[in-house]
């Protein structure tokens, strides 16, 4: 369900809240691309099962060298089942 019907702007951290917490919505479909300073690009995405903790200051992830914390200003784009749904 990408959340295009709200009458203002979501920020990234709201959007991630809601679809966490919304029944009509699936967790796992979201993917989100951010800032990585060191990764090819500067730029690494997470997929919704692999965000562990959604902070008001940042997001937890699991990655392949252990859990990083990544603040949301950081976020450039989320995806949800495919579609664009926030982008900076």
């Amino acid at each position: 369900m990408v959340w295009r019907r709200w009458s203002r702007t979501l920020k990234s951290h709201e959007l991630l809240l809601k679809y966490r917490h919304d029944p009509r919505s699936t967790f796992s479909k979201v993917v989100v691309w951010y800032v990585d300073r060191g990764a090819p690009g500067d730029r690494s995405c997470v997929k919704g099962d692999d965000i562990l903790v959604l902070d008001a200051y940042y997001f937890e992830i699991v990655s392949s060298h252990g859990t990083k914390y990544i603040p949301y200003h950081r976020i450039r784009k989320i995806a949800y089942d495919g579609s664009t749904a926030w982008e900076r």
